[in-house]
């Protein structure tokens, strides 16, 4: 006959295996953000067709000249992604703060840096990605040629899962903030500037025939370096926000 005492950690092993692991929440988050996004279209296709409207009209204000389009496309093309990503980064939290979600990812079992990294990936996806995507299409535009476009899709690749992991940063240290985005975007756009610096020298140096290993290791440290610590510091930014 099982006791009192017996059947309590008996109990408790029954409820710790129903507990999700963190793999299984962090999917969770992932696949509630996407469907949310697939609700709320207009948040991010506002980003991309402002990616998309900033590199056709360049061409019209500098002028048609072949030369001149493609010794500027890569830094058009890289200034519009930091600035779509920057306009992606108002409701990263924003929605889940108001409605209480937030407070129930912080509340839960789960480690809270691994459902930010959950919400950062899907905010990539669905803000970061397009860019990536269409950044061929808008580079045969202003001239560049297939090197170089292929560098240009390969440093976004890479550059713009550091735009979201270092603007998440902002955004939560912004949270309820009066005027958060002006201040998340003088806190963002100094960080921003390594990131653009050596983005754009690739594909530069890709098209001067000098090679670009030495931009894009730079650029996938700064991508290692921002995925190891974004999550963590994020995290702690909201649980500040929410206290």
């Amino acid at each position: 006959m099982n006791t009192p005492a017996m059947t309590a950690p008996v109990s408790a092993l029954a409820a710790q295996h129903m507990l999700p692991s963190p793999w299984q929440a962090m999917v969770g988050v992932l696949r509630r953000d996407l469907r949310l996004a697939l609700r709320r279209k207009a948040e991010w296709l506002g980003a991309v067709f402002f990616f998309v409207l900033v590199a056709a009209l360049f061409p019209l204000a500098i002028g048609p000249e072949p030369g001149t389009l493609r010794l500027i496309g890569p830094g058009v093309l890289w200034v519009a992604a930091l600035l779509a990503s920057m306009l992606s980064l108002g409701r990263l939290f924003e929605a889940d703060h108001q409605d209480g979600s937030l407070e129930q990812l912080a509340l839960s079992a789960a480690p809270l840096p691994w459902l930010v990294s959950a919400k950062l990936l899907a905010h990539w996806l669905i803000s970061g990605l397009p860019l990536v995507l269409l950044s061929p299409l808008l580079g045969l535009q202003l001239g560049l040629g297939p090197e170089a476009l292929s560098m240009l899709a390969l440093t976004l690749l890479i550059g713009t899962p550091v735009l979201s992991l270092l603007g998440a940063i902002g955004a939560a240290l912004t949270l309820g903030v009066r005027g958060g985005g002006v201040l998340q975007s003088l806190l963002l756009l100094p960080l921003y500037v390594p990131v653009l610096v050596f983005g754009t020298g690739a594909v530069d140096a890709q098209m001067r025939g000098l090679g670009a290993e030495a931009h894009v290791s730079i650029l996938l440290a700064l991508l290692l370096a921002s995925a190891a610590l974004s999550p963590w510091a994020c995290a702690a930014a909201l649980r500040l926000a929410l206290e």
